[in-house]
């Protein structure tokens, strides 16, 4: 019988995950052998179907102003037990320390006097909101969810890409690509023990309701969109609608006394927990943006009052800065006392001596980033670049050095795609996604699996044509389920303040729809331009 594997090229420089010297790895054995069963002919029909079912359920992104299917590819990822639980223990890890680094920057700087990481670094990120310095969470979590990108280089090595715990985007493709999945080829799916992603909601839900203020015995949860013209505007609602709890946007919301609460049919409900997908300068027009029409003014004062929590935390975004990112591995020794368990990509800082005109004389070679980009935005990929472009970027490097770090061109692992009659190598990477609730923090079982659908493509964002996988986290059902990380310690919070019932309602002003639609496209601009993480598909996806 012929396979779907003939001819498929391996490259001895590039770690493939299912093909290796001596054929299909052990865990792939039944996946290659299914797809070999099912023919080319059904895996295209099968494929079809994956792209119509998305149509169908309005699973899109915006790509140009067009709204198209998100390419699920059909061929799945498999990760083994004994490596998840190295990648879950590592996320987790890196999760706890960031945890600690941002209480720390926000309350007594201890890790600036022990010389861990320059207090500069931090007053000259864009990203440092000063607005809540001194301001504990109720129960010391900033970072509710995280997603940290993972790329698999050469070797076959798991590394941190980068990480995000602003508002990491996502996790709706990786419950929409498992049921679509399940649907498209449940006879390979049987083939395998794979580990469930669907407990994800509900498993946010109780990390938000745990970070309510004190005193709360039934929280009240919303999530609070920039609106239907955002991006992302589908895992919004997605994620409302699986958790159970109202979906609402900023002229929603209303600030008296020192309280949040929401319109409703039947008056203003009180909130106590904001699960926010919207940026912070968007958040409060008191403190942040005057014109903003997407958050609603006393946000800040009553998350400082303590009444309500703002889920992630108002000024995360400065642990996004990809300066922070190279020191993370001092950062995981300094708070956890342990080595990292997933290392970085080798990094240059620019600012340090000698490092620029290392980086400048071997630019043609590297990968240099601006520390506070994302989607890809802004990246200067040496190898790629002519002469003209290198001479360009090296004014801009010599210009603004604390605006950039370089790294080596790492070759990204592949995956078997379809693509055409054939399985083809492409380049992938991960984002698994992390919940602290405060007690211990839990890695959902896979993650978001992101491939660039062009032949000899790195960048795999869906703006340049890539599309995802579902991932395949194998059981191993003799394992103890386990935490991986201890819990947090918990600061000292407000005392417990007693919550008041529902009052009357008042007329709801609505802002003018121009302005409106314009700044729900305008925060995702922003997140390109400035460095806020991603919103959408089409601005979670980096390369390497």
């Amino acid at each position: 019988m012929e396979s779907l594997l003939d001819g498929y090229p391996i490259s001895p420089s590039i770690h493939d995950e299912l093909l290796g010297a001596d054929g299909v790895r052990p865990p792939c054995e039944r996946l290659a052998s299914e797809f070999d069963r099912l023919g080319v002919d059904e895996v295209r029909s099968r494929a079809a179907y994956l792209a119509s079912r998305y149509v169908d359920s309005g699973v899109t992104f915006d790509l140009g102003g067009t709204e198209k299917p998100f390419p699920l590819d059909i061929m799945p990822r498999i990760i083994t037990a004994p490596e998840w639980s190295t990648i879950s223990t590592g996320v987790a890890q890196r999760v706890y320390a960031l945890e600690r680094f941002l209480g720390d920057i926000y309350g007594t700087g201890k890790v600036f006097d022990d010389g861990v990481v320059p207090r500069r670094l931090i007053v000259t990120s864009p990203n440092f909101a000063r607005e809540v310095a001194g301001i504990t969470p109720a129960n010391g979590v900033r970072i509710h969810v995280a997603g940290i990108d993972l790329i698999r280089d050469g070797e076959g090595t798991m590394r941190v890409l980068e990480d995000n715990v602003r508002i990491p985007s996502g996790v709706s493709y990786v419950l929409t690509n498992r049921a679509a999945m399940a649907g498209a080829m449940p006879d390979v799916m049987r083939q395998y023990d794979v580990e469930p992603v669907d407990i994800y909601p509900s498993r946010l839900r109780a990390a938000l309701e745990a970070a309510a203020p004190a005193g709360v015995s039934e929280p009240n949860v919303v999530v609070l969109t920039p609106g239907m013209y955002n991006s992302a505007y589908y895992e919004h609602s997605l994620l409302a609608r699986t958790m159970g709890v109202p979906l609402v946007e900023g002229p929603d919301l209303v600030c008296q006394q020192g309280r949040v609460y929401v319109r409703t049919t039947q008056g203003l409900n009180r909130v106590d927990v904001i699960y926010r997908r919207v940026d912070d300068e968007f958040l409060d027009p008191v403190h942040f943006r005057g014109d903003t029409v997407l958050g609603a003014a006393g946000l800040v004062s009553a998350m400082a009052n303590g009444t309500v929590t703002i889920a992630n935390g108002i000024g995360n975004g400065v642990a996004d800065d990809k300066l922070i990112y190279t020191y993370l591995p001092d950062l995981i020794r300094y708070y956890c006392g342990e080595e990292p368990v997933l290392p970085n990509v080798d990094s240059w800082r620019l600012e340090e001596p000698g490092a620029l005109e290392e980086v400048l004389d071997r630019l043609d070679e590297l990968v240099v980033k601006p520390v506070d980009g994302s989607g890809g935005k802004g990246i200067i990929m040496g190898p790629e670049c002519t002469r003209e472009e290198l001479d360009a970027a090296r004014v801009k490097l010599r210009c603004d050095p604390r605006g950039w770090i370089a790294q080596p061109l790492i070759q990204l692992s592949t995956v078997p795609t379809f693509v055409g009659d054939r399985l083809q190598p492409r380049r992938v990477d991960l984002r698994p996604f992390a919940i602290n609730d405060g007690d211990a923090i839990w890695v959902l079982p896979g993650g978001l699996t992101r491939v660039a659908l062009r032949e000899g493509q790195f960048i795999v964002n869906s703006s340049q044509g890539g599309g995802s996988k579902d991932t395949w986290v194998l059981a191993d059902r003799g394992a103890a389920e386990h935490d991986s990380v201890p819990a947090i310690q918990l600061q000292t919070v407000s005392p417990e303040v007693p919550m008041s019932p529902l009052v009357g309602t008042e007329p709801m002003e609505k802002p003018d729809r121009s302005v409106w639609e314009a700044q729900q496209g305008q925060q995702q601009q922003t997140r390109q331009v400035r460095g806020g993480h991603d919103e959408s598909a089409d601005e979670v996806v980096k390369p390497c």
